[in-house]
């Protein structure tokens, strides 16, 4: 006799179903097999099978086992699949008799040797994936049931051990399933406030642009000026995230395992910070089994790379694909995925190996070629996909010491906040969400310019030696300029403060 339940493999940041099927033949007693692809994490569950079943109350059967894990081709990873084994083992020596419907159930779950169920990585494209199938009950550990309800339609079980489920399906007392639980994206504690930054308006300014269109930003100053705290103080004027978002960096987090265990809903954006020690792998993802990297992590969000100009050359030029098309393409002997990767690039570094050139107070002790080389670790390409060059110089004494208000971030992300709601409005009907997402095609269409604002950009194209990328990310951000302006049409002066931001290529 044999018997089916449903369970899901991740794939990527999506899932698909697995049918789980186990048998019993007259082969050599005790032996148990698991097929189907599976990595050492799944053939390693029959001994925590074994062992679940036998301290639950339940005789663990004497004739040999055979496990299937279907679709054979797909590979099989993870303890998730501890759960739908034991059940399915359960069901064909008849020592559980189920009272409903398999095929509209599903079940995911690691078990520990006593009984108890563990929390897994990647719940909610699992549930997902589930309703997508038809399942109407899904069976997940405590610790990952809110994760699951976030997909309202499912009726979502919390599992604390394997007694208290095989109770449950037999129809004696019956496990309560899990309400629906409202989040509130708009009361993000912010940590590093606009107002604790004295001076630098034109920065704030910058950041204010590169938060309202999600455009990249490189700041360039000396030690000490204040670029990391600036940095760190995006996140507090980033407009909240919708649900759609953060459904999408939920996945994110609970496929890469960095979902917290009392968090089962991003409700913030991300910032992420790597160390310029970082990798490759590290930055866009990958692996064995490829997984999220940090420009993943960082979707929705902040990407801020401190020391900009030591990270290693390779690991920045494997960024250029994502940061044109907001997508990174995985491709490994195990498969080809796709993760996304909207981020905004917030970038910091020195002007000089010794961080001094240009300062006014003190002198560069760097020579001609070492500034040269230093520049050189930077790509063009990848400059040229930075909207934003931003000077950042040092903080007199005066400001340093001055009582004067500076603007708080609440007020700035007001301003963040209506800019990004008329781009929505913009695109409603299209695939783009921020005006640095548009394609040539879009930008056409929604940043047309009159006679002297083409004069004035035909010029600067000329005289700065920009390139047609260059262009298209100067429209783009002129767009974001006069969303702030709350204006319908981009002006000349929006166009020219576009032009501030690009540097002219030597």
């Amino acid at each position: 006799m044999s018997s089916k339940i449903f369970s899901a493999a991740v794939v990527g940041l999506d899932a698909e179903l697995v049918e789980v099927e186990a048998d019993t033949s007259c082969g050599q007693l005790g032996s148990f097999v698991i097929v189907g692809l599976p990595d050492a994490a799944v053939s390693e569950s029959r001994e925590r099978v074994r062992g679940a079943i036998k301290n639950s109350g339940f005789k663990f059967p004497s004739r040999k086992i055979i496990v299937n894990l279907a679709p054979a081709d797909l590979k099989k990873q993870g303890p998730s699949y501890d759960l739908p084994i034991a059940i399915s083992i359960l069901k064909t020596t008849n020592r559980l008799h189920i009272a409903g419907n398999l095929e509209e159930m599903l079940f995911i779950g690691e078990l520990a040797l006593n009984g108890r169920l563990r929390p897994i990585n990647g719940t909610l494209p699992i549930a997902l994936a589930a309703r997508l199938r038809g399942i109407k009950t899904i069976f997940v550990p405590t610790g990952n049931a809110t994760e699951a309800k976030l997909v309202k339609e499912l009726e979502v079980v919390p599992i604390a051990d394997l007694a208290e489920l095989a109770n449950h399906l037999r129809g004696g007392k019956l496990i309560k399933p899990i309400e629906s639980v409202d989040f509130n994206f708009s009361n993000v504690t912010i940590l590093s406030d606009m107002s604790h930054i004295k001076g630098q308006e034109h920065v704030k300014r910058a950041m204010e642009i590169s938060a309202a269109g999600a455009h990249n930003m490189l700041m360039s100053g000396p030690p000490g000026s204040g670029k990391t705290l600036i940095a760190r103080t995006m996140p507090s004027i980033l407009p909240d995230l919708t649900m759609e978002e953060a459904l999408e960096l939920t996945k994110i987090y609970s496929v890469a395992g960095l979902l917290p265990a009392d968090v089962p809903l991003m409700a913030s954006r991300p910032f992420r910070s790597p160390h310029h020690t970082a990798s490759g792998v590290a930055l866009v993802g990958g692996g064995t089994w490829p997984k999220p990297g940090e420009i993943s992590l960082a979707h929705r969000g902040v990407l801020f790379l401190d020391e900009f100009g030591e990270f290693p050359r390779q690991a920045l030029e494997n960024m250029r694909q994502p940061l044109e098309d907001g997508l990174i393409h995985i491709s490994r002997a195990a498969g080809n995925l796709c993760f996304p990767a909207k981020f905004i690039l917030v970038a910091a570094m020195n002007p000089c190996p010794c961080g001094f050139l240009g300062d006014n107070e003190k002198s560069c002790a760097c020579s001609a070629a070492q500034v040269i080389n230093y520049r050189k670790k930077i790509s063009g390409p990848i400059l040229d996909r930075i909207d934003l060059h931003i000077e950042v110089p040092r903080i007199k004494f005066e400001k340093l010491s001055s009582d004067a208000p500076a603007e708080e971030s609440r007020t700035i992300k007001n301003r963040v906040q209506t800019a990004r709601t008329a781009q929505r409005k913009r695109f409603e009907n299209t695939p783009f969400i921020t005006n640095s997402e548009m394609s040539s095609e879009a930008v056409k269409q929604f940043c047309r310019i009159d006679g002297a604002s083409t004069n004035l950009l035909r010029n600067a194209v000329n005289q700065m030696r920009l390139s047609a990328r260059a262009y298209f990310r100067i429209l783009k951000l002129a767009r974001t300029i006069a969303d702030l302006a709350e204006e319908e049409s981009i002006l000349t002066r929006h166009l020219a403060e576009a032009l501030q931001y690009r540097p002219k290529v030597e």
